[in-house]
């Protein structure tokens, strides 16, 4: 049995990797919600706990005896957030981390999609570049993932890019992504201290199609 702890599980990527979880027999989830109310449905290999990832110490009690942490979280405190689940998995002896950022933190996004990603959430890719290196300078079996702007397609074609390469595509689906994190959960040791970018291929341009 694989015990997997969701961060922020009524996130929209988080809600495909749950209902993908769901199927798997030789799963257990624990969803970690600050309102338990926005959970659409709680499948029957899932528990739930509220609680706050900024309290270290109940977030510690729900990362104890985890084989698995999927973070997915947002906000202008993410890099706070960060050492919170660093410290917590540190304290409960958990190593393994899938941990979902942004697209930009390292500049790595080229061309004219690049200044307008920069232009459109500059600001807000600070904060984001602060708690990768947070991830980065700990010693968890981490992977940061950076999707490209994100959209609802029934799509989970996905390429990826590592960090130091250019990132390639504007969009991805958000249900490619979460594919992509049942893979890593499901095969743990792929992607070991990665951070990764992620785009639908054939999907280069100014910027995505929908804005």
């Amino acid at each position: 049995m694989t015990n997997v702890l969701i961060l922020g599980a009524n996130g929209r990527i988080a809600r495909f990797v749950v209902a993908a979880l769901s199927k798997q027999s030789d799963i257990s989830q624990t969803l970690l919600v600050r309102d338990a109310s926005k959970l659409a449905e709680v499948p029957d290999n899932a528990r739930v706990i509220t609680a706050d990832v900024l309290d270290t110490a109940a977030l510690t009690d729900a990362v104890s005896g985890q084989d698995v942490v999927y973070a997915n979280l947002t906000g202008d405190d993410i890099d706070e957030q960060a050492k919170s689940v660093v410290a917590a998995m540190d304290s409960a002896g958990v190593s393994r981390l899938i941990f979902v950022l942004a697209l930009g933190i390292y500049g790595e996004v080229p061309g004219a999609f690049g200044e307008w990603n920069d232009r459109m959430i500059g600001t807000e890719l600070r904060v984001f570049a602060k708690a990768a290196e947070v991830l980065e300078a700990s010693d968890l079996d981490y992977t940061i993932l950076r999707p490209a702007w994100l959209d609802d397609a029934e799509d989970t074609s996905y390429e990826i890019t590592v960090k130091g390469e250019p990132f390639k595509g504007t969009v991805v689906a958000r249900q490619a992504v979460g594919d992509l994190i049942v893979e890593i959960i499901d095969e743990p040791t792929q992607h070991s201290r990665a951070s990764l970018g992620i785009d639908r291929p054939n999907t280069d341009g100014d910027k995505p199609y929908f804005m």
